[in-house]
């Protein structure tokens, strides 16, 4: 099936992105897990719509009348006291942070404990939000490639500009091209490994275009000789299918 816009109408209006994506992973993850992995690997989805917890300044008021303050014995109850209310004080300093959805199939290999030796990023929109949310990404990419974790980013969000494989090559020091044409759209797959004394990154980079097929890429697991073949189009079918969307 043919790449379609999921954040533009008329898709826009029926489906959210967020559920499709949530399909793509999983349909990723069984891919993988119908025997491309080496024994005792296997991958598993992992959905995050942002870790963030509201600020709301407002007393705890009680519910239904209940009093508040120690129990009495008259009401046929043991007398107790409440437990002393601490409030901290204000906060000395405020920082930025990003709480960016996520949307990631991670390899794990169980021969010496849970180890994780790939991952499958899908861009998610807060991903490309602001150049802080940017750079967060890039770095939680080479994060992975530092410890030699193959690495497959997928960004198919059409409603923000902006590559993030170039963002990835804004904090490299060294040798690092950018990406052919820096489309919005696009796959990348990254394997890192080392070359006698020099550490070294091979990329398969593919732009993607609404309307056409997706690539086939290889997904390079940490100690592992060779690749696993992903194919991207027949997870993106899968997901259209489990989602309703023809």
């Amino acid at each position: 099936m043919p790449l379609l816009d999921h954040f533009h109408p008329p898709l826009s209006d029926t489906r959210k992105w967020e559920g499709f994506h949530s399909h793509w992973t999983t349909s990723l993850a069984a891919q993988l897990n119908a025997g491309l992995l080496p024994p005792r690997h296997f991958a598993e989805p992992q959905v995050s719509h942002g870790r963030i917890e509201v600020d709301v300044a407002t007393d705890r008021l009680p519910t239904n009348g209940a009093a508040t303050g120690p129990t009495s014995a008259a009401s046929g109850g043991v007398a107790t006291l409440a437990a002393p209310v601490w409030s901290p004080p204000a906060p000395s300093l405020e920082m930025d942070a990003v709480f960016a959805a996520e949307f990631t199939v991670l390899v794990i290999n169980t021969d010496a404990g849970p180890t994780l030796v790939g991952a499958i990023e899908l861009v998610s929109p807060s991903n490309k939000a602001r150049p802080a949310a940017r750079r967060a990404f890039a770095m939680k990419c080479l994060n992975y490639l530092n410890a030699g974790i193959g690495l497959m980013v997928v960004d198919v969000v059409t409603e923000r500009c902006g590559n993030l494989h170039d963002e990835m090559v804004g904090l490299i020091v060294g040798n690092a091209p950018r990406f052919p044409g820096a489309p919005s759209t696009y796959a990348s797959a990254y394997r890192p490994f080392r070359r006698g004394d020099e550490d070294k990154v091979s990329v398969w980079p593919v732009t993607l275009t609404v309307g056409d097929a997706l690539p086939a890429l290889p997904l390079w697991l940490r100690d592992v000789e060779g690749p696993i073949r992903v194919d991207l189009e027949a997870a993106y079918t899968e997901a259209r299918q489990r989602a309703a969307i023809g």
